[in-house]
Protein backbone atom coordinates (compact mmCIF):
# COMPACT_ATOMS: atom_id res chain seq x y z
CA UNK A 1 0.00 0.00 0.00
CA UNK A 2 1.35 3.38 -0.69
CA UNK A 3 1.77 5.90 1.73
CA UNK A 4 1.14 9.91 1.30
CA UNK A 5 3.80 12.28 1.62
CA UNK A 6 3.76 14.50 4.64
CA UNK A 7 1.52 17.51 4.70
CA UNK A 8 0.37 16.70 1.17
CA UNK A 9 -3.78 17.04 1.52
CA UNK A 10 -4.98 13.48 1.15
CA UNK A 11 -6.99 12.53 -1.82
CA UNK A 12 -10.24 11.35 -0.86
CA UNK A 13 -13.20 9.69 -2.51
CA UNK A 14 -16.92 8.90 -0.77
CA UNK A 15 -18.70 6.12 -1.72
CA UNK A 16 -22.46 5.88 -1.59
CA UNK A 17 -24.52 9.05 -0.08
CA UNK A 18 -27.35 7.60 1.52
CA UNK A 19 -27.96 8.18 5.10
CA UNK A 20 -24.32 8.53 6.73
CA UNK A 21 -22.49 9.69 3.22
CA UNK A 22 -23.27 13.24 3.05
CA UNK A 23 -22.49 13.50 6.06
CA UNK A 24 -18.82 11.90 5.39
CA UNK A 25 -18.54 14.00 2.43
CA UNK A 26 -19.33 17.55 4.48
CA UNK A 27 -16.51 16.29 7.05
CA UNK A 28 -14.17 15.79 4.18
CA UNK A 29 -15.04 18.39 2.43
CA UNK A 30 -14.10 21.27 5.41
CA UNK A 31 -10.68 19.16 6.25
CA UNK A 32 -7.79 21.26 5.96
CA UNK A 33 -5.78 18.00 5.20
CA UNK A 34 -7.59 16.37 3.21
CA UNK A 35 -9.51 16.81 -0.31
CA UNK A 36 -12.87 15.46 -1.27
CA UNK A 37 -11.36 14.05 -4.92
CA UNK A 38 -14.72 12.23 -6.06
CA UNK A 39 -17.86 11.08 -5.01
CA UNK A 40 -19.32 7.59 -5.94
CA UNK A 41 -22.58 6.62 -6.54
CA UNK A 42 -24.98 5.23 -9.15
CA UNK A 43 -27.93 7.69 -7.67
CA UNK A 44 -28.86 10.84 -8.95
CA UNK A 45 -27.99 12.75 -5.33
CA UNK A 46 -24.53 11.36 -6.01
CA UNK A 47 -24.43 13.87 -8.79
CA UNK A 48 -26.59 16.51 -6.71
CA UNK A 49 -24.09 16.47 -4.01
CA UNK A 50 -21.10 16.26 -6.07
CA UNK A 51 -22.00 19.29 -7.82
CA UNK A 52 -22.91 20.88 -4.43
CA UNK A 53 -19.54 19.93 -2.89
CA UNK A 54 -17.87 21.16 -6.48
CA UNK A 55 -16.18 18.00 -6.88
CA UNK A 56 -15.77 15.15 -9.38
CA UNK A 57 -18.82 12.75 -9.67
CA UNK A 58 -18.66 9.06 -11.07
CA UNK A 59 -20.96 5.85 -11.05
CA UNK A 60 -18.80 3.03 -9.94
CA UNK A 61 -15.52 2.33 -8.10
CA UNK A 62 -13.75 0.92 -11.69
CA UNK A 63 -14.83 4.39 -13.37
CA UNK A 64 -12.71 6.67 -10.66
CA UNK A 65 -9.57 4.22 -10.68
CA UNK A 66 -9.23 4.96 -14.29
CA UNK A 67 -9.88 8.31 -13.99
CA UNK A 68 -7.57 11.47 -13.23
CA UNK A 69 -9.19 11.55 -9.91
CA UNK A 70 -7.59 8.23 -8.22
CA UNK A 71 -8.22 8.51 -4.53
CA UNK A 72 -5.42 8.01 -2.11
CA UNK A 73 -8.03 6.54 0.39
CA UNK A 74 -12.20 6.12 -0.18
CA UNK A 75 -14.74 5.90 2.93
CA UNK A 76 -17.30 3.46 2.21
CA UNK A 77 -20.84 4.01 2.98
CA UNK A 78 -22.89 1.77 0.89
CA UNK A 79 -24.82 -0.99 2.49
CA UNK A 80 -23.18 -3.68 4.79
CA UNK A 81 -23.53 -6.32 2.55
CA UNK A 82 -21.96 -4.44 0.05
CA UNK A 83 -18.54 -3.62 1.79
CA UNK A 84 -16.43 -6.65 1.37
CA UNK A 85 -16.62 -6.66 -2.70
CA UNK A 86 -16.03 -3.22 -2.72
CA UNK A 87 -13.17 -3.05 0.00
CA UNK A 88 -11.40 -5.88 -2.02
CA UNK A 89 -11.64 -3.88 -5.58
CA UNK A 90 -10.28 -0.53 -3.57
CA UNK A 91 -7.43 -2.44 -2.19
CA UNK A 92 -6.62 -4.13 -5.67
CA UNK A 93 -6.17 -0.35 -6.81
CA UNK A 94 -3.89 0.53 -4.15
CA UNK A 95 -6.22 2.83 -1.83
CA UNK A 96 -6.75 2.96 1.73
CA UNK A 97 -9.80 2.09 3.15
CA UNK A 98 -12.55 3.23 5.76
CA UNK A 99 -15.74 1.15 6.78
CA UNK A 100 -17.75 2.55 9.68
CA UNK A 101 -16.46 2.00 12.80
CA UNK A 102 -16.43 5.92 13.90
CA UNK A 103 -17.98 4.87 17.61
CA UNK A 104 -14.23 3.97 18.36
CA UNK A 105 -13.81 7.77 17.85
CA UNK A 106 -17.03 8.77 19.85
CA UNK A 107 -15.78 11.33 22.90
CA UNK A 108 -17.96 9.20 24.96
CA UNK A 109 -16.04 5.73 23.98
CA UNK A 110 -13.10 7.44 24.36
CA UNK A 111 -13.42 8.18 28.09
CA UNK A 112 -14.88 4.61 29.08
CA UNK A 113 -11.86 2.92 27.17
CA UNK A 114 -9.47 5.50 29.60
CA UNK A 115 -11.38 4.67 32.77
CA UNK A 116 -10.89 1.41 31.75
CA UNK A 117 -7.45 1.08 31.16
CA UNK A 118 -6.56 2.79 34.29
CA UNK A 119 -8.73 1.06 36.13
CA UNK A 120 -10.96 3.27 37.91
CA UNK A 121 -14.04 0.63 37.90
CA UNK A 122 -11.49 -2.31 39.35
CA UNK A 123 -11.63 -5.57 37.99
CA UNK A 124 -14.66 -5.52 35.22
CA UNK A 125 -16.92 -8.41 35.89
CA UNK A 126 -19.93 -7.86 33.26
CA UNK A 127 -21.63 -5.55 31.01
CA UNK A 128 -24.92 -4.89 30.13
CA UNK A 129 -26.06 -3.05 26.71
CA UNK A 130 -29.17 -1.66 25.01
CA UNK A 131 -29.71 -0.60 21.29
CA UNK A 132 -33.05 -0.17 21.11
CA UNK A 133 -35.35 2.08 18.56
CA UNK A 134 -38.04 2.78 16.30
CA UNK A 135 -37.01 2.57 12.46
CA UNK A 136 -39.93 4.04 10.83
CA UNK A 137 -41.86 2.91 7.46
CA UNK A 138 -40.25 5.03 5.11
CA UNK A 139 -36.74 3.48 6.26
CA UNK A 140 -37.96 0.32 4.26
CA UNK A 141 -39.51 2.14 1.18
CA UNK A 142 -37.49 2.47 -2.61
CA UNK A 143 -35.05 2.67 -3.48
CA UNK A 144 -34.05 0.74 -0.08
CA UNK A 145 -36.53 -1.49 -0.21
CA UNK A 146 -33.46 -4.18 0.23
CA UNK A 147 -34.04 -3.65 3.54
CA UNK A 148 -36.82 -5.85 3.95
CA UNK A 149 -34.13 -8.85 2.94
CA UNK A 150 -32.09 -10.65 5.59
CA UNK A 151 -29.58 -8.25 4.36
CA UNK A 152 -31.31 -5.27 5.81
CA UNK A 153 -32.25 -6.84 9.70
CA UNK A 154 -30.91 -4.91 12.98
CA UNK A 155 -28.27 -7.89 13.20
CA UNK A 156 -25.98 -6.88 9.89
CA UNK A 157 -26.96 -3.16 10.00
CA UNK A 158 -26.64 -2.31 13.80
CA UNK A 159 -25.07 -4.94 16.19
CA UNK A 160 -22.04 -5.27 14.69
CA UNK A 161 -21.35 -1.41 14.97
CA UNK A 162 -21.90 -2.72 18.98
CA UNK A 163 -20.42 -6.00 18.95
CA UNK A 164 -17.08 -3.57 18.11
CA UNK A 165 -17.54 -1.19 20.39
CA UNK A 166 -17.93 -4.04 23.04
CA UNK A 167 -14.71 -5.99 21.91
CA UNK A 168 -12.89 -2.44 21.67
CA UNK A 169 -13.48 -1.97 25.56
CA UNK A 170 -13.38 -5.77 27.00
CA UNK A 171 -11.07 -7.13 24.59
CA UNK A 172 -11.74 -10.18 21.91
CA UNK A 173 -15.18 -12.10 22.39
CA UNK A 174 -14.82 -16.21 22.61
CA UNK A 175 -18.48 -17.34 22.83
CA UNK A 176 -22.10 -15.65 22.01
CA UNK A 177 -25.65 -17.01 22.46
CA UNK A 178 -28.75 -15.12 20.33
CA UNK A 179 -32.16 -15.71 20.79
CA UNK A 180 -34.44 -14.17 17.99
CA UNK A 181 -37.00 -11.56 19.25
CA UNK A 182 -40.75 -11.26 18.00
CA UNK A 183 -41.06 -9.31 14.66
CA UNK A 184 -43.44 -6.86 13.98
CA UNK A 185 -43.35 -6.15 9.91
CA UNK A 186 -43.95 -9.28 8.38
CA UNK A 187 -40.03 -8.64 6.71
CA UNK A 188 -37.61 -11.99 6.04
CA UNK A 189 -35.06 -9.07 7.98
CA UNK A 190 -34.87 -9.99 11.73
CA UNK A 191 -36.07 -7.02 14.21
CA UNK A 192 -33.94 -7.91 17.39
CA UNK A 193 -32.48 -10.55 19.33
CA UNK A 194 -31.20 -10.99 22.93
CA UNK A 195 -27.33 -11.76 22.97
CA UNK A 196 -24.96 -13.07 25.83
CA UNK A 197 -21.15 -12.72 25.91
CA UNK A 198 -18.00 -14.24 27.06
CA UNK A 199 -14.79 -12.29 26.64
CA UNK A 200 -11.32 -14.30 26.01
CA UNK A 201 -10.61 -11.52 29.41
CA UNK A 202 -13.32 -13.30 31.69
CA UNK A 203 -15.93 -10.70 31.24
CA UNK A 204 -19.28 -11.47 30.68
CA UNK A 205 -22.42 -9.56 28.91
CA UNK A 206 -25.96 -9.19 28.18
CA UNK A 207 -27.41 -7.16 25.13
CA UNK A 208 -30.85 -6.28 23.79
CA UNK A 209 -30.74 -4.98 20.31
CA UNK A 210 -34.56 -4.27 18.58
CA UNK A 211 -35.39 -1.71 15.79
CA UNK A 212 -39.16 -1.88 15.74
CA UNK A 213 -39.44 -0.43 19.84
CA UNK A 214 -40.21 3.32 21.14
CA UNK A 215 -37.19 3.57 23.16
CA UNK A 216 -34.84 6.43 23.97
CA UNK A 217 -31.93 3.19 24.93
CA UNK A 218 -29.15 3.17 22.20
CA UNK A 219 -26.10 4.78 20.79
CA UNK A 220 -27.37 7.75 18.76
CA UNK A 221 -29.92 8.84 21.05
CA UNK A 222 -27.71 8.90 24.17
CA UNK A 223 -24.78 10.58 23.05
CA UNK A 224 -26.64 13.24 20.62
CA UNK A 225 -24.42 11.78 17.67
CA UNK A 226 -26.67 11.50 14.97
CA UNK A 227 -28.60 14.45 14.09
CA UNK A 228 -31.10 13.14 12.63
CA UNK A 229 -32.22 11.09 15.40
CA UNK A 230 -33.23 13.36 19.10
CA UNK A 231 -30.89 13.19 21.64
CA UNK A 232 -32.23 12.01 24.97
CA UNK A 233 -29.20 11.24 27.07
CA UNK A 234 -30.67 7.75 28.54
CA UNK A 235 -27.78 5.02 28.95
CA UNK A 236 -27.64 2.57 27.38
CA UNK A 237 -24.67 0.61 28.65
CA UNK A 238 -23.75 -0.28 32.47
CA UNK A 239 -20.67 -1.30 33.43
CA UNK A 240 -20.27 -3.25 36.37
CA UNK A 241 -16.75 -3.44 38.37
CA UNK A 242 -15.25 -4.22 41.51
CA UNK A 243 -14.51 -1.17 42.90
CA UNK A 244 -17.32 0.75 40.79
CA UNK A 245 -19.69 1.01 38.35
CA UNK A 246 -20.15 3.54 34.97
CA UNK A 247 -23.37 4.49 33.42
CA UNK A 248 -23.32 5.68 30.01
CA UNK A 249 -23.62 7.94 28.69
CA UNK A 250 -24.42 9.97 31.78
CA UNK A 251 -21.19 8.86 33.00
CA UNK A 252 -21.96 8.16 36.24
CA UNK A 253 -19.63 6.31 38.79
CA UNK A 254 -21.19 4.70 41.12
CA UNK A 255 -19.19 3.72 44.43
CA UNK A 256 -18.06 3.19 48.12
CA UNK A 257 -15.13 5.60 47.94
CA UNK A 258 -14.57 6.58 51.45
CA UNK A 259 -17.16 5.49 52.91
CA UNK A 260 -17.94 1.71 54.16
CA UNK A 261 -18.28 -1.06 51.30
CA UNK A 262 -21.77 -2.35 52.42
CA UNK A 263 -25.49 -2.08 50.72
CA UNK A 264 -26.34 -0.45 54.13
CA UNK A 265 -24.79 2.84 52.85
CA UNK A 266 -25.99 4.81 49.77
CA UNK A 267 -23.61 4.79 47.00
CA UNK A 268 -21.45 7.61 46.25
CA UNK A 269 -21.84 9.11 42.99
CA UNK A 270 -19.58 11.26 40.56
CA UNK A 271 -19.19 12.23 36.38
CA UNK A 272 -16.48 11.61 34.48
CA UNK A 273 -15.96 14.56 32.45
CA UNK A 274 -16.27 14.12 28.31
CA UNK A 275 -14.62 16.40 25.66
CA UNK A 276 -16.36 17.89 22.75
CA UNK A 277 -15.47 16.59 19.79
CA UNK A 278 -16.97 15.73 16.52
CA UNK A 279 -16.50 11.49 15.71
CA UNK A 280 -16.29 11.92 12.22
CA UNK A 281 -13.91 14.74 12.33
CA UNK A 282 -11.65 12.78 14.74
CA UNK A 283 -11.95 9.45 12.81
CA UNK A 284 -11.35 11.34 9.51
CA UNK A 285 -8.39 13.14 11.17
CA UNK A 286 -7.06 9.23 12.42
CA UNK A 287 -7.70 8.19 8.34
CA UNK A 288 -5.24 10.77 7.10
CA UNK A 289 -2.44 9.60 9.21
CA UNK A 290 -3.34 6.08 8.22
CA UNK A 291 -2.84 7.25 4.81
CA UNK A 292 0.61 9.22 5.38
CA UNK A 293 1.85 6.03 6.92
CA UNK A 294 1.68 8.03 10.90
CA UNK A 295 -0.80 5.89 12.31
CA UNK A 296 -1.45 2.45 12.43
CA UNK A 297 -5.62 1.51 12.46
CA UNK A 298 -7.58 1.60 15.09
CA UNK A 299 -9.80 -1.14 13.90
CA UNK A 300 -8.14 -3.54 10.97
CA UNK A 301 -9.75 -5.33 8.27
CA UNK A 302 -8.98 -8.70 10.47
CA UNK A 303 -11.13 -7.00 12.93
CA UNK A 304 -14.05 -6.31 10.70
CA UNK A 305 -13.59 -9.81 8.92
CA UNK A 306 -14.01 -10.97 12.45
CA UNK A 307 -17.19 -8.50 13.35
CA UNK A 308 -18.49 -9.82 9.88
CA UNK A 309 -17.94 -13.56 10.67
CA UNK A 310 -19.47 -13.20 14.49
CA UNK A 311 -22.69 -11.49 13.27
CA UNK A 312 -23.11 -14.11 10.20
CA UNK A 313 -23.77 -17.00 12.40
CA UNK A 314 -26.83 -15.66 14.25
CA UNK A 315 -28.57 -14.32 10.93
Amino acid sequence: MTFITENTRVKIAVIGVGLIGPRHCRTVAKSPDAQLIAIIDPMPQGAKLAEELETAHYTSIRDVLSSPHIPDGAIVCTPNHTHVALAIELTNGDVHILVGHHRRFNSYMAVVKEALELKTLGQIIAVNGLWTLFKPPEYYEAPTEWRKTKAGGVVSMNLIYEVDLLQYMFGRIIRIHAERTTSTRNHEAEEGAALTFRFESGVVGSFLIADNLPSPHNFESGTGENPLIPTTGENFYAIFGTAASLSVPSMTRWSYDGVDKTWNVPLVQNRLDVPDGVPFEIQLAHFIQVCRGEETPKCTIGDGSFFLSLVSCHK
